[in-house]
């Protein structure tokens, strides 16, 4: 693990099952956060996880890949707003958060207003996230952005998070990269 990964922490925001299905490009969302969890356990990037109430469960997708992390439910559309989430946040002592899930214009930009008013430094996956419309997701990462969150995409995250080539973690990286590619291009078939 590169020396700079214990600064960040992934955060998986409410990707829950009886909302997915009508999140705009849904499968490639999930396909996205499924590589960003995978990327996150190889490198050793802690991981949070949120559920917003009477929501459902986070999708069995990530469900199964979140092996012993159990999802904050909140009330709050921010999870900033929820005590024990933060507790948690601030015992970690990451200042930089990658945030991902849905909804883009709701709990997500909320969490990474929040962040950034706390001083964190926020990257927003934008392939990695969504909402029912893509205005709605379109003016929601804009938003974000002008507010200083750093926006990026899946691919340009685990490369970023991988730092080099030639290492064990990278040929875990690659075939995570790989198998995303994969799943993408035949969901276009």
């Amino acid at each position: 693990m590169g020396a700079g990964h214990s600064q960040y922490v992934l955060l998986v925001i409410d990707v829950q099952d009886r909302l997915i299905e009508t999140i705009s490009e849904y499968r490639s969302v999930v396909r996205n956060i499924q590589a960003l969890i995978k990327a996150a356990q190889v490198l050793g990037i802690p991981i949070l996880a949120s559920e917003q109430e009477k929501l459902g469960e986070t999708v069995p997708e990530l469900k199964s890949l979140l092996l012993n992390i159990v999802p904050y439910r909140k009330l709050s559309f921010s999870c900033c707003r929820e005590s024990d989430f933060m507790k948690k946040l601030c015992q970690m002592r990451n200042r930089t958060a990658i945030a991902c899930g849905i909804e883009t214009h709701i709990c997500v930009l909320q969490t990474v207003l929040d962040l950034l008013k706390r001083r964190y430094r926020v990257q927003v996956v934008k392939d990695a996230s969504s909402a029912h419309t893509v205005t709605d997701h379109e003016t929601a990462i804009e938003r974000m952005k002008n507010a200083g969150a750093i926006i990026t995409s899946t691919e340009a995250t685990v490369y970023e998070l991988t730092e080099r080539a030639g290492t064990e973690e990278f040929k875990k990286i690659l075939e995570i990269v790989k198998e995303r590619r994969s799943t993408s291009s035949q969901s276009k078939a």
